[in-house]
Parts: structure tokens; C-alpha cells; sequence
């Protein structure tokens, strides 16, 4: 009889539902470019963009109890800033701007410090102020930015905006210039469909992990008690300053994003009502959650879109101009109904609606 003994096998690594879920769903995302058309790429680049904003004002407002209505501002310094580094100095439309002709990846990277810088010189007020006084005083930042959009016509071309320069990566231009892959042509929506992802993907990651580090214990305990964090240790101010800073870095890569995506900036759009959607997508998904932000990005920035696209076909929506309800003001109207729903039956979020069906689905597994 040998006495050699066996080694028990190795158990066979344990794959939670939730894993599951987020395989299937990256598989999608990265195929969906080979079966969609521009229209609905275009409407999931801008849910990407959302969803990257979001989840800055999110690790502000709803992880740290900052209330901040100045989001846009931060977005249109990203976008502007992106435009200035990467154009060329020259005539546009009559008028002359100024450029500095930098990389294009280097003024990415560019733009997103000079929103978190803009945020840094923004964060003693922000480290006095709490609640409404806050959300007020971050309310007078796009009235600033807003004149300044209007008024500094050699940096953002003024009323008629700018054009945004191609965003070039290794020789790789992320242009209408078809590449073909599968049989499938390429253009730049389907390219920055890909630069969209990995954008999301390292932003949702980065702050996730902040959240459920030591950081983010930190966040919390200030967004619930600030004096009882301050007496624990928690540097109070610190973190009030360095959250803003980080958000406002959020905001600015979700601007570049934008301004890739319309290929033209336009003051007009960096205004009062893209502040409230952006409130209007963290307290719809879900305040102080990566998943949160992304749900409820994804939810206001692709409701307007469908209705605008399916408008001939839905009661009440009609064209803009024509006198009924247009798509902007139904899809308004939806976004308030919505808040005013999360706050009274679901205060979590509709990220809590997910909770049931991923146990629901454990239990099928086991």
C-alpha cells in the first residue's frame, strides 16, 4: 500500500454574481460600435461624458456633503482649455484666436490640471461655506464663466465658440477618416467610442477606490459630522479642498470628452441648466456611489436624445418651434418627476433597484 498522500484539489475560484454581470456588460460595451449606427453612438459618447462628470460631483456632493451647482464651469474650463492648448493660433470665422499648438494628448492632460487648479483657487471658499451658502457661491461661478466665454473672444471665439482640434494618440487620429476593421468602418465616433470607455473605466476605478479606502471613510464621516470627524482626527479642511480639486479634475475630463464629441464648443452649453442635470443625475442614480453616477448620467443624458429621436412617433413631444411640448422641456419635465419620485419611494437611487435582482440571481446560481 503506498503511502503517499494526496493533496486536496484546489477549490475552484468563487465568481459573485456581480462579476458576472460586469464581464457580460464590458463585452457588450466593446462590441457595441460594430452593430450601432452614429446616432446612438453619439448618445452613449455623451452618456460616457455624463457619467465622468458625474462621478466628480458625486465624490463632492454626495460622499462629502458639499453641494456645488457649478459643475458646468469646471466642464467648460476643461473644454476651452483643451481648445487653447491643442488649436493653432489663427483666423476662425472671422475672428483671431489664440492657440498653443501643443500635443493633443499633452493638452488633455493639460486641461484637466487647469480645472482642478481652477478648483484648488475655489476651494478656500469652498472650506468656509457649507449647505445652500455653498451651493449659492458655486452657483455665482458660471455667471463668471459665462462672461468670460462671451467676452474672451481671442481664447473662445466668443458667441460662435471654436473648432476642436483632432485628438491624436501615438500617429492614431480619432477623425471621420474610415479605418475598416471586420468589415466594419471606423469613423470618429466609433474611435472615440473606445477613448470614451477607458476614460470611464479608469475615472469609475480611481474613485471607487477612494471610496471604499480610507479616504472615503474619511468623506463620510466629514459629509455626516464634520465637528466629530475633526475631533477623530480627520483633517477637515484638507479634505474639502483636495475633494473639490479632485472633482473639478473630473468635470474637466468630461469637457474634453464633450467638446471631442460636439467638435465645436459653444458658451451656451456650459450654463445653469447643465448644473442641474448634473445635480439631477446623482440624486436620480444614487448620492455618494460610483454606480450611482453612472446610472443616473445615463439616464439624463440619454433621455432628450430618445425623445428627440422617436419624437414623430410619442403623444405629446413635437418639434421644437411648432408649439407643443419640445423634447428638452419633456425630457425636463421627466428629470423633475424623477427626483421628486427618489426622494419619496427610493432615497437611494435607482442603483437600489439593482440590490434584489443581483441577490435574486445569487440565489439562481446557488
Amino acid at each position: 500500500m503506498s503511502d503517499t498522500t494526496h493533496a486536496p484539489a484546489k477549490a475552484a475560484p468563487h465568481r459573485t454574481p456581480r462579476a458576472y454581470l460586469w464581464l457580460a456588460g464590458s463585452l457588450l460595451l466593446l462590441a457595441l460600435p460594430f452593430y450601432l449606427d452614429r446616432f446612438w453612438l453619439q448618445a452613449g459618447l455623451f452618456a460616457m461624458a455624463a457619467a465622468i462628470g458625474a462621478i466628480g460631483l458625486n465624490l463632492l456632493t454626495g460622499a462629502t456633503g458639499q453641494l456645488s451647482m457649478g459643475h458646468s464651469f469646471f466642464l467648460a474650463v476643461g473644454a476651452y482649455g483643451y481648445c487653447v492648448f491643442a488649436g493653432e493660433s489663427g483666423e476662425e470665422n472671422g475672428r483671431q484666436l489664440t492657440g498653443l499648438g501643443l500635443p493633443t494628448w499633452l493638452a488633455v492632460v493639460l486641461a484637466v490640471l487647469l480645472a482642478g487648479a481652477a478648483g484648488g483657487l475655489f476651494s478656500p471658499i469652498a472650506g468656509r461655506l457649507r449647505g445652500a451658502y455653498l451651493g449659492i457661491a458655486t452657483l455665482a461661478l458660471i455667471f463668471i464663466g459665462q462672461h468670460v466665454l462671451f467676452n474672451a473672444g481671442d481664447l473662445t471665439g466668443g458667441f460662435n465658440g471654436r473648432d476642436v482640434p483632432v485628438l491624436s494618440l501615438f500617429g492614431f487620429d480619432f477623425d471621420d477618416t474610415e479605418v475598416v476593421i471586420a468589415a466594419v468602418p471606423f469613423g470618429s465616433s466609433e474611435k472615440l467610442w473606445y477613448a470614451g470607455l477607458f476614460a470611464l473605466l479608469v475615472g469609475g476605478l480611481f474613485a471607487r477606490g477612494v471610496l471604499r479606502g480610507r479616504p472615503g471613510r474619511a468623506m463620510n464621516a466629514i459629509r455626516d459630522h464634520r465637528i466629530a470627524a475633526g475631533v477623530m482626527g480627520v483633517p477637515v479642511a484638507r479634505y474639502r479642498a483636495a475633494v473639490f480639486v479632485l472633482s473639478s479634475m473630473y468635470a474637466g475630463l468630461a469637457g474634453v470628452l464633450i467638446a471631442l464629441i460636439f467638435q465645436r464648443t459653444v458658451p451656451d452649453y456650459f450654463g445653469m441648466i447643465l448644473a442641474l442635470e448634473y445635480l439631477a443625475m446623482i440624486v436620480i442614480g444614487g448620492l455618494g456611489t460610483v454606480a450611482g453616477a453612472v446610472v443616473g448620467a445615463a439616464f439624463v443624458a440619454l433621455l432628450p436624445q430618445l425623445l428627440t429621436h422617436y419624437s414623430d412617433s410619442l403623444p405629446l413631444v413635437a418639434d421644437p418651434g411648432s408649439g407643443g411640448v419640445t423634447p428638452g422641456e419633456a425630457s425636463r419635465y421627466l428629470y423633475g418627476a424623477a427626483i421628486v419620485a427618489v426622494v419619496l419611494f427610493l432615497p437611494g437611487g435607482l442603483t437600489r433597484l439593482s440590490v434584489p435582482m443581483v441577490r435574486r440571481f445569487s440565489r439562481e446560481k446557488s
